[in-house]
C-alpha cells in the first residue's frame, strides 16, 4: 500500500511539474515573441522611399491567400519559420507598385518555386501588366526551373548564374500504381464508380495507367504546354514554340551549359548574384549603396489596399483544398455553409465571388455547399466563380450553378464523376494471424467492413448509390450550365479539362481573374467603382502566428541547435514532434512544373 501511495504521489507530482513547465515555456515564448516584435518595430526597418525596387522572391510556396499558421514540427526542428507567400498579396503589390511613384523597378529573384500552373499564370499576367507602366523588370536565378522560368520570362532581362542552368522540361505528372504492393501485403480494393475517365481509383487496382486515363492527360498537358510556350515566346523574341521543344528534346537544355542558354535566347546574360546590385543601380541611375529593396508586403502596407466597408459589399469567399467532412483543414462544409447563409441574409452584401481552388472530395460536403450557394442566389444576389489551379469534381459541383464562371487558362476543371473505393484486408489479417468473428442481429449489420469483401448484392447496392450521386451531379450541371443532360453526360465521364477547352464545351464562361469576377458582380449590382470588398472565411490569428511573427521560435531553435543543448533532449523532441497523424484523403493529381 505504501509503495502504491508513493507511486501515485510521484505520478501526480510529475504530471503537475510537466504542466507547470509547459505553461512556463509557453509564457516565455510569448514574452520573447512580444519583445522581438517590439524590437523590430522600434529598430531600423525598411521603408518605402523614393527610387525603391520591389523584390519578388520566386521561391518557396505560393498559397491562394494568407492563412493562420499551423505548427509544422519538421520545420520547427530545422529552424525554418518562413511563411508561405500568398497570391493575393503579390497581386496587390504588383498593382500598387505599377502606379506608386516611389517604385522604380521590379526585381524577380528566382529559385525553387512551388505553385500550381494557374497560380503562376495569374502572377505572370500581373507582371506583364506591371511592365506596361514603363518600369523595368530584371530577373535573376542560380537555377531556373520551368515554373520560375515561365514567370520570369515576363521580365525585360533575365540573368543566370554562369554555373547555373534552365531546367526546362515541359509538363509532366507521376502517379504511383500500387496493385502489386497491395497484393503482396494482402489488401484488395472493391471499386464503385461512374465515368470512364474517373481514374483516381486506378493506382489501387491496376499496375499501369489505362488508355483513357493516359489519353486525357496527354490532351490536358498538351494544351497547357502550348499555352505556356506561347506566353514565353511573346516576350522572348528569339524563341518559337517549336524551338522550345527542340531545346528540350534534342539539346537537353536542362543539362546544357549556361552559355548555351544565352545563345538559345532563353536568358539574356550571365552574372553572379553579387553583381546584380550594380546592374540594378545602373538601371535606376542610383548609387549601389543607396539601393532600397522593398518587399511586396511592405508595398501593400503602404497602399490604400482593398476598398472595405459595411455597405455595398462584395464578398470574396475562398474554398481552398479538399472538400472534407468535419476536418480542420481543407473545405469543411460544416464551417463554410453557415458563412454562406450569413452572407445571403446580410442586406449589405450585394453579391459574391466564390474563389475555388479544389480537386474535390466529399460528395456529401459538396452537395451541402452547393445547396447553400443556391440559397444565396435565391436572395437575388449574383454569384460569380473564379477558378484557381483546380476546380474539379466536387470543386466543379459547387461551381456549376454560378451565374458566371471565370477560370485561368491553366485551370484544371471538370472531372464530373463519382467513385467509391472500399478496401478489404481479409487476406492481410489471415497472414498476420488475426481471425475476426462476427455476431449481430442482421446478416449485413457490419456492412461495409474492412474484414471481408462485399458480395454481389452488396456491391450492387453501393454501385446504385454512386450512380444516384452521379445523376444528381449531372442534373446540377445541366441546370446550372443551361445544357441538355445528354450533352453534359458526353463531356462528363470523370474527364478533366484545361479551362481553354472547358470554355469551348460550356463548362466555363470566360477566361479571367478574380478581379474580373469582382468587376462582373459589381456591374450586375450597379455598384461599379463604389463597392467594398470583404474576404471570407475570416482568417484568425493563431497562437503559432504570435510566435512565428515575433521570432520566438527562431531564437529557441537556434539555442536548441547549439552544441550546448542536450543532444538527448534534441533527439527526443525531434522524434516526438515529427510523429504524423493518421490521414485519409482523396487522391489528387497535380501538374508538374
Amino acid at each position: 500500500m505504501l509503495k502504491k501511495f508513493f507511486l501515485n504521489t510521484l505520478s501526480s507530482f510529475v504530471g503537475t511539474w510537466l504542466a507547470v513547465m509547459l505553461f512556463g515555456v509557453v509564457l516565455v515564448l510569448l514574452c520573447i515573441g512580444a519583445a522581438a516584435r517590439f524590437a523590430i518595430s522600434s529598430g531600423d526597418s525598411p521603408a518605402l522611399t523614393k527610387h525603391s525596387i520591389m523584390t519578388v522572391e520566386l521561391s518557396g510556396i505560393i498559397e491562394e491567400r494568407e492563412s493562420s499558421t499551423a505548427p509544422d514540427y519538421a520545420k520547427i526542428m530545422s529552424g525554418d519559420f518562413e511563411r508561405p507567400q500568398n497570391l493575393n498579396t503579390l497581386v496587390l503589390a504588383l498593382r500598387e507598385a505599377a502606379v506608386n511613384k516611389n517604385i522604380d523597378a521590379l526585381y524577380l529573384k528566382c529559385g525553387a518555386l512551388s505553385a500550381g500552373p494557374a497560380t503562376l499564370d495569374a502572377l505572370r499576367k500581373e507582371i506583364v501588366e506591371f511592365s506596361k507602366s514603363g518600369k523595368k523588370i530584371y530577373a535573376y536565378g542560380d537555377m531556373l526551373h520551368t515554373g520560375s522560368y515561365y514567370v520570369a520570362s515576363a521580365a525585360d532581362s533575365i540573368f543566370l548564374n554562369p554555373y547555373g542552368g534552365v531546367d526546362l522540361k515541359g509538363l509532366s505528372g507521376t502517379s504511383l500504381y500500387m496493385k502489386s504492393l497491395f497484393d503482396k501485403i494482402g489488401v484488395s480494393f472493391q471499386v464503385v464508380k461512374v465515368g470512364t475517365f474517373k481514374s483516381a481509383v486506378e493506382p489501387y487496382i491496376m499496375d499501369k495507367m489505362s488508355e483513357p486515363a493516359k489519353a486525357q492527360l496527354d490532351t490536358l498537358f498538351g494544351n497547357m504546354w502550348g499555352y505556356i510556350k506561347d506566353g514565353i515566346c511573346a516576350k522572348r523574341k528569339k524563341l518559337t514554340p517549336e524551338k522550345i521543344d527542340s531545346l528540350i528534346n534534342k539539346v537537353s537544355i536542362s543539362f546544357a551549359s549556361a552559355e548555351t542558354t544565352v545563345s538559345s535566347g532563353l536568358v539574356d546574360r550571365l552574372a553572379y548574384e553579387r553583381t546584380m546590385d550594380e546592374r540594378l543601380a545602373r538601371l535606376i541611375k542610383k548609387d549601389k549603396d543607396d539601393l532600397n529593396f522593398v518587399s511586396p508586403e511592405l508595398v501593400v502596407a503602404n497602399s490604400e489596399g482593398l476598398p472595405t466597408g459595411k455597405k455595398n459589399r462584395i464578398a470574396v469567399l475562398y474554398a481552398t483544398g479538399e472538400i472534407v467532412d468535419g476536418a480542420s483543414t481543407g473545405i469543411n462544409y460544416q464551417k463554410l455553409v453557415p458563412v454562406i447563409t450569413e452572407l445571403a441574409d446580410d442586406e449589405n452584401v450585394k453579391g459574391m465571388v466564390l474563389r475555388v481552388n479544389s480537386p474535390g472530395g466529399s460528395a456529401f460536403g459538396s452537395d451541402q455547399i452547393g445547396e447553400a450557394l443556391d440559397y444565396f442566389q435565391s436572395k437575388g444576389k449574383p454569384l460569380a466563380v473564379s477558378m484557381g489551379d483546380y476546380a474539379a469534381s466536387g470543386g466543379y459541383w459547387i461551381s456549376c450553378r454560378a451565374n458566371m464562371i471565370y477560370a485561368d487558362p491553366l485551370t484544371i476543371t471538370g472531372s464530373i464523376g463519382i467513385f467509391g473505393l472500399i478496401p478489404n484486408g481479409e487476406v492481410l489479417l489471415e497472414k498476420i494471424g488475426i481471425n475476426p468473428q462476427f455476431a449481430g442481429t442482421n446478416p449485413g449489420a457490419d456492412f461495409p467492413t474492412l474484414f471481408k469483401p462485399m458480395d454481389e448484392e452488396q456491391l450492387a447496392v453501393v454501385q446504385a448509390n454512386v450512380e444516384r450521386g452521379y445523376d444528381r451531379f449531372i442534373k446540377r450541371v445541366s441546370k446550372g450550365r443551361k445544357m441538355p443532360e445528354a450533352k453534359v453526360r458526353a463531356i462528363a465521364e470523370g474527364r478533366v479539362w484545361d479551362a481553354m477547352k472547358a470554355k469551348e464545351i460550356g463548362l466555363v464562361d470566360r477566361l479571367g481573374s478574380t478581379q474580373d469576377a469582382i468587376e462582373w458582380v459589381a456591374k450586375q449590382t450597379n455598384i461599379e467603382g463604389k463597392y467594398n470588398l470583404e474576404s471570407y472565411p475570416e482568417v484568425k490569428t493563431s497562437f503559432w502566428d504570435l510566435l512565428v511573427d515575433g521570432g520566438a521560435f527562431e531564437m529557441v531553435a537556434a539555442r536548441m541547435a547549439s552544441p550546448d543543448f542536450s543532444t538527448f533532449a534534441k533527439e527526443y523532441l525531434e522524434r516526438y514532434l515529427n510523429r504524423e497523424r493518421i490521414q485519409a484523403r482523396m487522391a489528387d493529381f497535380k501538374a508538374g512544373f
